[in-house]
């Protein structure tokens, strides 16, 4: 089984783990090397994440997220917690390796499904948590509408607009006023920053649907995808909403959503 370990590059305890990491793996036979990034820092040759079986990330959601990004054909990822909360990374480093190195080849799979954005057929990117749709200018209100299936379901000024994947619901839409999602719901969570009405509510949104989000402001836009990707909209236009062909893939740790995330809160 090949296995590619990427790790974050900014914190010198991770970057040791993920070689102890390669030596565990290697000596139980597997064929296992380390991404460009991780291993520039570690005098590496760096290896592709075509033809890999599985890839191990250690770090935090922003790595987890980064390395989903960075993958032209989505491979199944492991996260082993080395950030703040981790809500990606269902291994903590003290079970890491015992885990990682017994991992049968016939693992299971857990399917997260993505959002695509585009605009005027042009395709923006991909997100596996949310988008933020935030003014250029900061301290600056946006005109949004909501049109579903055609038929403008909502119209409100706000600060942003995040729209989220149920993945997501625990990250930037939960510190926002957002619910909770099931990540096997296939919807599309948006949630209004600081909306002027407070009328102006969150909602989930059937991905069987139709929707696209208009931006009717005098005022430059951005698009942030993943906190990784960041697109110019300029002041108006339209934004394609829809489920990405190809979701997020995840190895089967068998943990349980709700277990993680009331273990995860107690944390913060």
């Amino acid at each position: 089984m090949r296995i590619l370990v990427v790790c974050r590059i900014d914190n010198p305890d991770a970057l040791s783990f993920a070689r102890k990491l390669k030596s565990t793996l290697a000596h139980t036979g597997c064929d296992v090397g380390f991404d460009s990034g991780t291993a520039a820092l570690l005098g590496e040759t760096g290896l592709p994440y075509t033809g890999t079986d599985v890839v191990v990330v250690v770090g935090g959601d922003g790595t987890i997220l980064r390395t989903v990004q960075q993958m032209q054909q989505q491979v199944p990822l492991i996260g082993i917690n080395w950030g703040e909360v981790g809500f990606l990374a269902d291994l903590e480093p003290s079970e890491a390796l015992e885990f990682v190195k017994t991992l049968p080849r016939g693992f299971s799979i857990e399917e997260r499904m993505r959002i695509s954005f585009s605009r005027g057929g042009v395709h923006l990117g991909d997100a596996l948590n949310e988008a933020l749709i935030v003014t250029a200018r900061p301290a600056k209100m946006l005109r949004f509408s909501i049109v579903v299936d055609d038929v403008v379901a909502e119209q409100f000024r706000s600060d942003g607009l995040l729209i989220s994947t149920p993945t997501g619901s625990t990250a930037y839409a939960m510190s926002a006023g957002g619910p909770i999602v099931d990540p096997r719901i296939q919807g599309f969570l948006l949630v209004p920053l600081a909306p002027y009405m407070l009328s102006s509510r969150p909602h989930i949104i059937s991905s069987s649907r139709r929707l696209e989000i208009r931006l009717e402001s005098s005022k430059p836009a951005n698009l942030v995808i993943d906190g990784q990707e960041t697109v110019e909209l300029g002041s108006s236009g339209a934004i394609e909403v829809s489920q990405a062909k190809h979701p997020a893939l995840f190895v089967d740790a068998h943990r349980n959503f709700f277990e993680k995330v009331d273990n995860k809160l107690r944390k913060l």
